[in-house]
């Protein structure tokens, strides 16, 4: 292992790289990532169409629901897309009404279609709008599709455009396909977009910072090539992954985000360090062992402190957030194994080429000069504890917000804005019948050898669809005991004596509500329009907490389900474990960072900025997106009254982790000064002037990174990259550049307790 003369630091005998390995063999290292390349690629640009955008626990009540309205009834109505029609004359004039029949028949005609209905073959009012120039058709699967439904949308979509291809443009209709499957795989087209769009947007500029940042344009290809070979080897390992374990389509751009993030910025801090111990007159070789061994021992620190926040999400039983740690622990992995094995191996082959153009150099090197940045290290230490109220004062102010959030689905913006399946939601807003596309569906299953028909359970059922029916949050209910308007308990009571008789009457609407064992009954309940998903998923808790005190059901099990109540039973999941995800990144990054420096301050100090730093990016995303003050600049017209549940877990985990780079990058280069010089407030300064600069240019790239994603289409992405690029601003600048410094000043030779004694801090 490699170790400098004379170095000392705690850190360097915790984590000691190969530096003289990699040297002498960087021929075969870039020949083995060579290869690993050329067959990463291919598996790369398949990731996308192995994962998938739901991602229910299996145990939850909603996962239940879903499962027995797939297995339970004969002809379920589990899966089904939403056809809207919008037309310049009424829905009941001649030609609209062949448009709306032709349509019929060939969606039905499809192998993979169960039923179709239209207002055509249904009585039913809700699927025209009240103005008679809009309508839709529901589009049921079979049972047999229901689990890969959202395939399908490209043939419904297309079966679709051919028909209206036969009419001529200037008829004036208007056709959309929504619904479930169409979202989902509206969600993960638009995510696999948003990840090119964001990788588009950031490269060039974070192309042009490190051009600033090195002056030269050798130096600053280096960083970009490795980040996005980070991504690409994350990709293809995530491909092999979701061949064992589900993962969701949020892991595209998460591992975009990060991938470019540490990616450029390890590569930054390594390139900067080689280049510094070459200005200093070393050789290539001593330069790059010298890099290996101080600015490498960083990188590998500080990407365990990544690793450790995005591993934490694992305690989360969840699809979902095990998917994300597992892509963003490939991303981070990858990144640090690019920037200790195949940089270094390449610098050494570059040497004094790496500052290639020269000219370029020298007109770009007032950036680098280190005056302001000194200037600024010596205000701090004779100012600390000005700093420190400037900089609580300003932080208290950012966090503010957070005290009034509230974690639900938001009530704007959650369907991927300007997609087919959005448009087609908008339309049915527009008819008031957004709620029989995403009802709140409700099992009520008898015990067994008993019939959910028989009278004394009509009478349950026959009140809890009374009691449901008088929420003015809901505008209809559709179960066995609601077939007919106006049939009282006892005429249920007769029909369902005969329960063959009485599916030869209503052959359609039982085989979709009614088990052929007669013991399991649904029921839909479809909600107002006005009602938004926050607002369902108060309906959703409600019904839930009546459910077991309706006579005459006590003796049966009432589940309830759908998409609202699969986004309730998501978020109890979460923060019921959210503080375990907590406990656990905390501790384990402080006793890292105990082990890696030797010291009782520094962990402590390290884990409270980090929770500063988280807490002014959730303060300014609840005021951004929950309260809508600048939302417009997201394409937002509102605020979203809410804030997704997976908000918050990553936004901590990934935000913990990534701003640990700062305090890392930082931190070592004080121990480092503070280990040839045993001065506290000269190592502090030394430390400050020298990161800085590299500190400001890292942010910065991850900053354009992130807030490229905060324009991507879908929410969650954007709410996501928002919070990501705020946190590492105010980590790079308000913690690192102003707290952190000003409280090391104050400590003295405390930071470093017990690891040096005193004699080491003449000054203290």
């Amino acid at each position: 292992m490699y170790r400098w003369p004379g170095e000392s630091g705690g850190a360097g005998r915790v984590i000691a790289l190969p530096a003289r390995s990699i040297v002498r063999f960087r021929f075969p290292i870039i020949a083995f990532w060579a290869v690993v390349a050329v067959l990463a690629i291919p598996a790369a640009r398949r990731a996308g169409n192995v994962l998938r955008v739901e991602g229910q626990a299996s145990q939850t009540e909603s996962e239940q629901v879903y499962r027995l309205v797939r297995e339970a009834f004969a002809q379920p109505i589990a899966q089904y897309f939403a056809i809207t029609v919008q037309g310049p004359i009424p829905v009941d004039s001649a030609p609209f009404a062949a448009l709306i029949d032709e349509l019929a028949r060939d969606v039905r005609a499809e192998p993979y279609i169960r039923q179709v209905i239209s207002f055509r073959d249904a009585d039913d009012e809700m699927l025209v709008s009240p103005e008679r120039r809009s309508t839709f058709l529901v589009a049921v699967l079979t049972a047999e599709e229901s689990g890969t439904a959202l395939l399908r949308t490209r043939d419904v979509r297309a079966l679709v455009q051919r028909v209206m291809n036969r009419h001529s443009p200037r008829d004036g209709y208007e056709t959309h396909v929504t619904g479930a499957p169409a979202v989902e795989y509206d969600v993960r087209t638009t995510s696999v977009e948003d990840a090119r769009r964001g990788e588009q947007r950031s490269l060039p500029l974070a192309a042009l910072v490190l051009v600033l940042a090195f002056g030269a344009l050798a130096a600053a290809v280096l960083p970009l090539v490795i980040g996005v070979f980070a991504i690409v080897c994350a990709l293809a390992l995530v491909y092999v992954a979701a061949q064992f374990h589900p993962m969701s389509v949020f892991v595209l751009n998460l591992i975009s985000m990060i991938g470019l993030g540490v990616g450029i910025d390890y590569s930054l801090l390594i390139v900067t360090r080689f280049r510094e111990e070459l200005n200093r007159g070393q050789p290539t070789r001593e330069a790059t062992l010298r890099t290996i061994a101080t600015a490498g021992r960083a990188v590998v620190t500080s990407g365990l402190t990544v690793v450790v926040g995005l591993g934490g999400l694992l305690v989360i039983p969840l699809p979902e957030t095990r998917s994300i740690a597992i892509g963003g622990v490939f991303v981070v992995a990858a990144a640090v194994a690019l920037s200790v094995t195949l940089l270094p191996a390449a610098l050494s082959l570059l040497g004094r080429e790496i500052d290639r153009p020269r000219w370029l150099a020298r007109r770009l090197a007032w950036y680098h000069a280190p005056f302001g940045w000194e200037r600024w290290a010596r205000w701090l230490g004779h100012h600390p504890w000005r700093a420190i109220t400037i900089g609580g004062i300003t932080v208290a102010a950012i966090t503010w917000p957070l005290l009034g959030i509230r974690i639900g689905l938001p009530r704007a913006g959650w369907f991927p804005a300007g997609t087919d399946s959005d448009r087609g939601a908008d339309v049915l807003d527009q008819m008031g019948a957004r709620g029989a596309v995403q009802p709140v569906r409700v099992i009520v299953r008898a015990p067994d050898g008993k019939r959910i028909v028989a009278a004394r359970y009509l009478r349950g059922l026959r009140r809890l669809s009374d009691t449901v029916r008088e929420d003015p949050r809901v505008a209809r209910v559709r179960s066995v005991v609601d077939i007919e308007p106006g049939l009282s308990v006892l005429e249920y009571s007769m029909l369902y004596s005969d329960v063959a008789r009485a599916r030869k009457r209503h052959p359609e609407f039982l085989g979709a509500f009614l088990s052929p064992d007669n013991r399991v009954a649904l029921m839909d309940i479809q909600l107002a329009d006005t009602t938004s998903l926050l607002t369902a998923m108060d309906v959703v808790r409600d019904l839930r907490r009546v459910r077991g005190t309706v006579a005459g059901l006590d003796s049966v099990d009432v589940l309830v389900g759908g998409f609202v109540a699969s986004g309730v039973d998501l978020q109890t999941q979460l923060l019921l474990r959210f503080p375990l995800l907590i406990a656990v990144v905390l501790v384990t990054t402080a006793v890292m960072l105990f082990v890696a420096f030797q010291s009782v301050l520094v962990p402590i100090k390290a884990v409270v900025m980090n929770c500063l730093s988280v807490g002014g990016a959730f303060g300014l995303i609840v005021l951004v997106f929950q309260h809508g003050v600048g939302a417009t600049l997201f394409h937002l017209s509102a605020g979203t009254g809410a804030i997704y549940v997976l908000v918050p877990v990553l936004v901590f985990a990934v935000v913990f982790g990534l701003s640990m780079d700062y305090e890392v990058f930082l931190l070592s280069r004080v121990k480092e000064a503070f280990d040839r010089t045993g001065r506290n407030d000269q190592a502090t300064m030394e430390g400050l002037s020298a990161t800085a600069s590299t500190i400001t240019s890292a942010a910065l790239i991850m900053i354009i990174v992130f807030g490229a994603f905060s324009l991507a289409k879908v929410l969650a992405v954007q709410l996501i990259g928002f919070g990501l690029a705020v946190a590492v601003f105010l980590d790079a600048t308000l913690i690192r550049m102003v707290l952190v410094p000003a409280i090391m000043h104050i400590a003295g030779r405390w930071n470093w307790w017990p690891g040096v004694s005193e004699r080491q801090d003449p000054k203290g």
